[in-house]
């Protein structure tokens, strides 16, 4: 699925892709991960994102892979216009320097298109961004950090929140001229794979403790349910 179809993933009906890696034509690393984050909901998806965790919490997210978190630019209410500066491994590999520019999902799917999904309840949740290798990448004139794509959809579900999380690593430098054999040295299956698997154990990891710190952050604007 190349990025110009991001939209089939505001349609909740199967897609041909829903776990896996693939190599685009361009040689874009394409990783699709589904994850089921079980008496989560979207809402909770993300005002984790808007908390905007620091190193404490970035660990509990993925104790084995997450090394550290930082925020910079946009304003501590929202992740949207921030950009966060983490470092992490992949799954056995080594540890590397990101910087995650989230930006407005509608950017992504179009304003009506989007809207629409939220309004119908077929997303509930919508985390997208601009992915840069580095502390410091490449950015264009007008602050787009250069590199991949992250996109985050989740749709809440009787049992919970059914997430689907579509990666595009490379997507940036096919228009610098990168050849799909660079790309694939650059970004390989090897790593689509790590990745792959990083992503389902990162947000299965949360999915075990947001509900308890959503609860315990928002009491006084949502009743808590008592166990007994």
């Amino acid at each position: 699925m190349e990025l110009s179809q991001a939209s089939l993933l505001l349609d909740p009906a199967p897609l041909q892709l829903e776990t896996g890696f693939e190599r685009l034509p361009n040689g874009v690393l394409h990783v699709a991960c589904r994850t089921d984050l079980h008496n989560c909901t979207g809402e909770m998806f993300e005002w984790w994102f808007r908390s905007r965790p620091g190193t404490r919490e970035y660990i509990w997210w993925h104790p084995v892979d997450h090394v550290s978190s930082d925020w910079a630019e946009g304003s501590a209410d929202t992740h949207v216009g921030s950009i966060h500066l983490v470092k992490e491994y992949f799954t056995g590999m080594p540890a590397a320097d990101l910087a995650i520019q989230f930006r407005d999902a509608a950017e992504f799917f179009g304003a009506e298109a989007y809207r629409a999904a939220r309004d119908s309840g077929a997303i509930s949740a919508a985390v997208c961004g601009r992915v840069g290798m580095g502390a410091t990448p490449q950015r264009l004139p007008t602050g787009e950090v250069l590199g991949g794509r992250l996109l985050h959809i989740g749709r809440d579900t009787k049992w919970g929140l059914a997430l689907r999380s579509h990666f595009y690593m490379g997507q940036d430098l096919v228009a610098d001229g990168w050849t799909p054999d660079q790309l694939k040295a650059e970004f390989s299956d090897d790593f689509g794979r790590a990745l792959l698997m990083h992503c389902y154990n990162e947000f299965t990891f949360l999915s075990r403790f947001l509900p308890g710190i959503h609860a315990g952050d928002n009491r006084d604007a949502k009743p808590v349910t008592l166990p007994w």
